[in-house]
């Protein structure tokens, strides 16, 4: 980001429609390095005020212009910018593009610390959202909250700590959560965005859909704001669905579904098309039997005897097999 482009972030008074009027004096008075620079912040307003179309129409224009003029600070900027305004159109391809190209660039000169930071910041959002790989997406939050943290981008730092607490919870490793946000970096961010991931996270962990669903109505407007944490809430709340059956279901070997659904306030047909899928994805062993009884099966445990017996039948037949070609071998001399 260059300075000019820098001051003009910092002024909180700026609107897309002010950034305009400014666009066209600096037309009239032939000002080309202002005119791209408050074009490129234009795009980052269009972004926030969701008008996402006229973002990446805006940035494509500039980034061919300033391909020509080799502005890389600007020109990283504005892709990045348009990575973000692709992803909310849901066009991931495009947005990948687009962030690979700004890294590239980014890559080939000095890139200060709070750039870099949204780079990584994307990149995990983008891992999150295309691939569900959330390992990939967390270590990309990790190393943009710590640097959002070290140049005092307290806002972002805050998001970017948020989007960790929500990829342990895509991992199912919500028991990690109360670590991360009792260190000593994170604490001072304890707002009420990261209380309310922290407490899906702990409902996560009980397996609790009743806790889960307590803490979504508690923090519903925080949760619903967010369009990332929004994009994958509908998972988590299939995912708690699952582990709530789970846990209900847990002590006994046959249990009537209509019982299962009032333990968890639901109608039976759902909860018998959930419990239908989860034995189709073999979470767990058994049968729904036409009365609405569903029985459940014990867990078969491994004996390692077999795999260990099977590997050394294996292996004495490789000893008779290399024993086997030395005798033809002694037989033909």
């Amino acid at each position: 980001m260059t300075a000019s482009l820098q001051q003009i972030r910092a002024q909180r008074d700026w609107t897309a429609d002010k950034c305009k009027e400014q666009i066209e004096v600096a037309k009239r008075e032939n000002r080309t390095f202002q005119r791209q620079t408050l074009q490129a912040h234009l795009v980052h307003l269009l972004n926030k005020e969701h008008k996402f179309n006229e973002a990446i129409q805006l940035a494509a224009q500039l980034v061919r212009e300033l391909k020509k003029v080799d502005d890389k600070d600007l020109l990283v900027d504005v892709q990045l910018e348009e990575s973000i305004g692709f992803y909310h159109l849901s066009n991931y391809t495009k947005a990948r593009a687009e962030l690979v190209s700004a890294r590239t660039i980014a890559n080939t000169k000095y890139t200060p610390p709070a750039m870099q930071a949204r780079l990584d910041l994307q990149s995990g959002i983008l891992h999150a959202a295309d691939d569900r790989d959330f390992k990939t997406a967390y270590s990309y939050f990790f190393e943009a909250f710590q640097a959002f943290d070290s140049v005092n981008e307290s806002a972002l730092a805050q998001q970017a700590l948020k989007y960790m607490l929500l990829s342990k919870v895509m991992l199912d490793q919500s028991d990690e959560v109360h670590s991360i946000m009792t260190g000593k970096t994170a604490q001072k961010y304890a707002k009420t965005e990261t209380e309310a991931m922290h407490a899906i996270a702990e409902a996560a962990k009980k397996r609790s859909l009743a806790e889960f669903n307590e803490a979504f109505d508690k923090y519903k407007d925080v949760l619903g704001q967010d369009p990332v944490v929004k994009q994958h809430f509908g998972i988590i709340q299939d995912t708690m669905f699952e582990k709530e059956l789970s846990r209900l279901i847990q002590p006994y070997s046959c249990v009537q579904v209509e019982h299962i659904a009032k333990c968890v306030g639901l109608d039976r047909e759902r909860v018998e098309r959930r419990l239908s899928q989860m034995l189709l994805d073999k979470k767990f062993s058994g049968c729904l039997q036409g009365d609405g009884l569903l029985v459940i099966y014990e867990q078969e445990q491994a004996d390692p005897t077999y795999e260990l017996a099977v590997d050394s039948v294996h292996a004495m037949g490789e000893v008779v097999d290399a024993l086997y070609e030395r005798a033809k071998e002694i037989k033909a001399v």
